[in-house]
């Protein structure tokens, strides 16, 4: 046990002892170096100033003149149990960043309370802060009973009030420890002065604290900070660089980096002076190389394919913490850091803000303040990979970048992204609902040009091979008689990206805009190229085949939902309310909102057809796709006259009988049975949807 070594944070309220209190832990245990306490002696007496045991952390001449902890001080002790490393964080409201950074490496806090001056504002600020990054052995430790006259009931007011307050926050502290730091009562031995205190002494109930839980148990997490090219002496590794976070990985195993979801299998494992390593664990400095090779960006997260794998997805709601003079606020972009990963991010939703001092809420805020803590949803611009903080804290935590400058932090707590939407999406989405669509239609200007349309992109890892192809392919496109144009990359990004200060992702919004261009114009082809199949094949059928398409109308299955009666449960808009102690209130979707899938008769007109080309048996067993009605969106990105869904007609029978039922069982996905009357439907209907309850 003694080869162990735990992080403990010192936090509190400014000027309750935290400096003090570290000073005489590090002095009464034999800790200092030899001559450092007489150093620090000598110096108070030539300079008239009282000795202080804070003296002993606060290294900056800054805060010895002022008697405040400014930057975070790190030093060493140890008992018979373990080593320590204890994190001196500062106690002023102007240096709570400082305080954040230490206490995020924390297994264990020591929460100070000056007895004399009582609970403060950050003393509630800083027990909130250690609980959101994940702190939860919390001892509070009443500092100053001298200037109290060590009364008990001074202590036991401030055990009561400070103890439900972190009960709210769902903290239940290990102990409350009445001391005072400048005389070292209770710290070692058991104070004459306080005995009506029966509990433990601030060394033993530090012993008493538990190590945290081993990182490699959990899956494996490895934020890819660079990738190393290396070409002397005909060394051709690609190494990919960082640090495990958690977990443990060996040679040969697969990975999948996140949120690009390749694979790969390690090949080797590359450590500074050891050669031939084949495995390493949590907090390994190491880089691997790949087989095959991939390529990978620095920022995703590598995982064992065979484990739980992070979440990944450009919208989170996130519990954020604010320190920048600038309120954040929406339609703004800011910069977000999860490990070594960056991208842009915009702030979407406020669901609400807390105090931490009081846990007051506000609820329809449209910022959020300096030092405000605030529950709201997160929106990037591309794709990135973490987990939620309560399962693997280290990939949970983030930044907020401003200016430069570190303007907040947070944790995630759900991933709430749609993998089929995101910023673009949503852009792209609003554009086409705008879009003015050209007056002159699409048959008519492939008539005028004899040719349709193509939008052709030719991508490689060889920009300039490619871009020798492209130049060929235009020039023989051009002598063929046919109009084309060749927009290269560099085009792009000396044309439209000209005025970009961040051209790699501000350049996302001006793709979209040739996207857009592309969508418009290739539906347009596509409705063209169908409505030529339906001419031509058409006039190559029967005429028996041919009326009956034309005249017809067919009876299918189709899958609808319906909602539910609402439940007793739920408020009128089907949620359900959770109203927490603390005064927060939460909403979740109550399960009678969620639709319930059957099968009814659907009706459709044979009008829009497209013969299956694969086995050319048009007659012989009336194979053909068959469209739906189908009224297009208003939101849709596919708005145009043709719209239509489209689907494959194995058969039309004329009744529901067991011959229905075999070609239920034989048909292919995706692929619907025609019925010539609703009754048959019906039966057919009622018959897939008992099958379904049965199944």
């Amino acid at each position: 046990m003694k080869d162990e070594q735990m992080n403990i944070v010192v936090i509190g309220h400014v000027d309750h002892g935290k400096s003090t209190l570290i000073g005489r832990l590090l002095c009464d245990t034999g800790t200092l170096p030899e001559g450092k306490l007489e150093k620090i002696k000598k110096f108070c007496e030539d300079n008239s100033r009282p000795f202080e045991y804070a003296f002993l952390l606060d290294a900056l001449q800054s805060e010895q003149q002022q008697g405040i902890t400014i930057d975070t001080a790190r030093c060493f002790f140890k008992t018979g149990r373990r080593k320590y490393l204890i994190i001196d964080a500062p106690g002023h409201i102007e240096f709570l960043k400082n305080m954040i950074t230490g206490a995020s490496r924390a297994e264990a806090a020591l929460l100070l309370i000056d007895a004399h001056e009582g609970i403060q504002e950050n003393s509630r600020r800083h027990g909130y802060m250690a609980s959101m990054l994940g702190i939860r052995q919390i001892t509070v430790v009443v500092n100053k009973m001298d200037l109290a006259g060590f009364r008990e009931d001074v202590f036991t007011g401030i055990r009561t009030e400070f103890g439900d307050f972190l009960r709210q926050i769902k903290i239940i502290p290990e102990a409350f420890i009445p001391v005072s730091a400048l005389h070292g009562e209770n710290f070692i031995n058991t104070s004459e002065k306080m005995p009506w205190y029966k509990g433990k002494t601030l060394i033993e109930q530090i012993d008493n604290f538990r190590k945290a839980d081993d990182k490699q148990s959990l899956p494996f997490r490895y934020p890819v900070q660079d990738v190393y090219k290396f070409t002397e002496e005909n060394d051709e590794r690609r190494i990919i660089a960082g640090i495990a976070l958690s977990g443990q990985i060996a040679a040969d195993d697969e990975v999948i980096f996140f949120p690009s979801q390749k694979k790969a299998r390690i090949a080797t494992i590359e450590e500074f002076s050891n050669a031939g390593q084949t495995q390493i664990s949590a907090g390994s400095s190491a880089g691997f190389t790949l087989r095959p090779e991939v390529y990978i960006k620095p920022g995703e997260i590598m995982c064992r394919a065979c484990e739980n794998p992070p979440s990944f997805g450009t919208s989170l709601r996130a519990s954020i913490f604010w320190m920048n003079r600038k309120p954040m606020v929406m339609e703004k972009k800011y910069g977000l850091k999860i490990a070594s990963g960056r991208a842009s991010v915009y702030l979407k939703e406020i669901i609400n803000v807390l105090d931490a001092s009081d846990l007051t809420t506000e609820k329809n805020k449209k910022q959020i303040d300096r030092h405000d803590t605030a529950e709201c949803i997160l929106q990037t611009l591309k794709p990135v990979a973490f987990d939620l903080a309560d399962q693997i804290p280290e990939t949970g935590r983030f930044v907020i970048v401003d200016d430069y400058e570190i303007a907040g932090g947070g944790i995630i707590l759900e991933n709430i992204s749609d993998h089929t939407q995101g910023f673009i999406g949503e852009y792209v989405e609003k554009r086409n609902a705008a879009w003015i669509k050209s007056l002159v239609p699409a048959d008519l200007r492939s008539a005028r040009f004899n040719q349709n349309a193509k939008f052709i992109i030719i991508t490689g890892a060889q920009p300039r091979l490619e871009e020798t192809i492209a130049g060929i392919l235009e020039k023989e496109l051009f002598a063929d008689g046919k109009n084309a144009y060749y927009l290269g990359i560099g085009s792009m990004l000396n044309g439209l990206d000209y005025d970009l200060k961040n051209k790699n992702e501000e350049r996302e919004k001006r793709e979209s805009e040739i996207r857009n261009k592309e969508i418009d114009l290739k539906y347009k082809v596509e409705n063209l190229k169908r409505e030529v199949e339906r001419e031509f094949y058409q006039s190559n059928i029967g005429d028996t085949l041919k009326d009956y398409i034309e005249n017809a109308k067919v009876w299918f299955a189709d899958n609808k939902g319906f909602p539910q009666e609402k439940c007793s449960l739920c408020n009128d808009k089907r949620k359900l309310v959770a109203n927490f102690p603390n005064g927060k209130t939460t909403e979740t979707n109550c399960d009678c909102s969620n639709l319930v899938h059957r099968y009814i008769p659907e009706i459709s007109e044979l009008s829009l057809i497209k013969f299956n080309k694969r086995d050319g048996r048009y007659q012989s067993d009336r194979s053909f796709y068959i469209s739906k009605s189908y009224i297009p969106s208003k939101n849709s990105s596919y708005r145009d006259e043709y719209g239509y869904n489209e689907f494959r007609l194995c058969q039309i029978v004329d009744e529901f009988n067991d011959v229905a039922i075999e070609l239920h069982e034989a048909k292919e996905y995706s692929t619907k049975i025609g019925f010539k009357t609703k009754e048959e439907c019906q039966k057919y209907c009622d018959w897939l949807n008992r099958d379904k309850t049965e199944e």
